[in-house]
């Protein structure tokens, strides 16, 4: 028999405990802590995630039953329903932000090669939000509608290797177009978002800041041609222009050119208008971006699908983001034990095996390696191979 650590530990120890000590420290998170450490909160939300807990009472029961292994799992304080409770409400939840930032520079310097369909040395990102309902009488901070709760979360994908590099929660009321005032802006990336962001004001800051924006225009668009450029109509190409703003304030907001890319998809068979600032690529290429922002949309339905995102254990501000920060990095340590160890297998799958085996004696790789995926052609397999890095 394999005398080895268990599942969950080897999985933990890819976790760089250094800078999470750190980002413990920048917020005070254990001050006047005796038994239940930031780092014990960390892998109780963790397990939780991972074998898809419902609720505290559910982390609670199942951790306890396998008391005598938590030690070697690398828990070191008492687990409790309240003692969980408490941590996920008072301990600041920007400590597991920042560490997540530290997950994700990590999982970006892995994927950095990574193809993600389109030959193009600029790092992309898709922008956009989803929204999550709360029930506004045990959520009353989170500001909706008049009867309604819910949260956005905002957030920037990375489009090699799908990974969130910036995710900014805030109340739903919140418009989306509000948020590119908060993002950081990479010289020569490209910003592939709706037409929900469609800000000249805003898009002319990212011209500025030298980086390039793909958006799609409203129907409602006043402007003028400067120039045609010839396009090859058989790759759904109709038109590529050059374009100027006629509306005064508009002309105030964005003085510059725009590129203006009409693209008809014959699978939809519907037509596209879409918005750049980038003059050099293939017009062909500006269709195939925007395109490529739908992964975006899979990884919002991928995790409220596979991890605990829609039902929270607490309900004050403090727990709710807790909570989605260590989903995030979750996620994002699944990606990296994944690209380290080799895994042919999608996150799915990966998160569906580890859900059973967290408390096994056996390496990962021989764990995830030795069990053969008799269902890999039915319909939820085939929507979550998007997510094969």
């Amino acid at each position: 028999m394999h005398e080895g650590r268990y599942v969950f530990a080897q999985l933990m120890d890819s976790l760089p405990r250094h800078e999470f000590n750190k980002c413990v420290e920048r917020y005070q998170g254990n001050r006047r802590v005796r038994t239940f450490s930031c780092y014990d909160q960390l892998l109780a939300m963790a397990f939780a995630q991972l074998s898809h807990r419902e609720s505290l009472r559910d982390i609670e029961i199942c951790l306890k039953a396998m008391e005598e292994k938590l030690y070697h799992a690398g828990f070191r304080g008492n687990i409790a329903k309240s003692t969980i409770a408490d941590a996920n409400e008072s301990r600041d939840w920007r400590i597991y932000a920042d560490f997540a930032q530290v997950l994700i520079a990590q999982a970006r310097k892995l994927y950095a090669a990574a193809d993600f369909g389109l030959e193009l040395d600029n790092t992309a990102y898709a922008l956009d939000s989803s929204t999550i309902d709360l029930c506004l009488s045990l959520f009353p901070w989170a500001k909706f509608r008049k009867r309604k709760g819910g949260i956005k979360l905002h957030t920037l994908l990375d489009l090699r290797g799908n990974l969130p590099t910036a995710v900014i929660i805030t109340h739903a009321k919140i418009h989306d177009v509000n948020i590119m005032d908060k993002l950081p802006i990479e010289p020569g990336a490209i910003y592939i978002a709706d037409r929900a962001y469609l800000d000249f004001a805003r898009l002319y800051r990212l011209d500025q800041s030298k980086a390039f924006f793909v958006t799609r225009a409203k129907k409602k668009f006043d402007f003028h041609r400067v120039y045609s450029r010839e396009v090859d109509k058989s790759t759904g190409v109709q038109c590529d222009q050059t374009i100027v703003l006629n509306g005064f304030y508009s002309r105030q907001k964005y003085p510059d050119q725009f590129r203006r890319v009409r693209f008809f998809d014959e699978e939809k068979g519907k037509r596209f208008v879409f918005l750049t600032n980038n003059f050099d690529l293939p017009s062909f290429t500006i269709a195939a971006l925007y395109r490529k922002r739908w992964q975006i949309e899979l990884f919002f339905k991928w995790m409220k699908q596979h991890l605990r995102i829609k039902s929270f254990f607490g309900t004050t501000e403090n727990a709710v983001k807790t909570q989605i920060w260590i989903a995030v990095s979750i996620y994002v340590l699944v990606a990296i034990v994944k690209k380290r160890l080799g895994l042919e297998e999608s996150l799915y799958t990966i998160l569906q095996i580890l859900s059973l085996t967290l408390f096994e004696k056996s390496p990962i790789l021989q764990v995830i390696s030795d069990i053969k995926c008799k269902n890999r052609e039915d319909d939820g397999c085939r929507q979550l191979d998007l997510f094969d890095f």
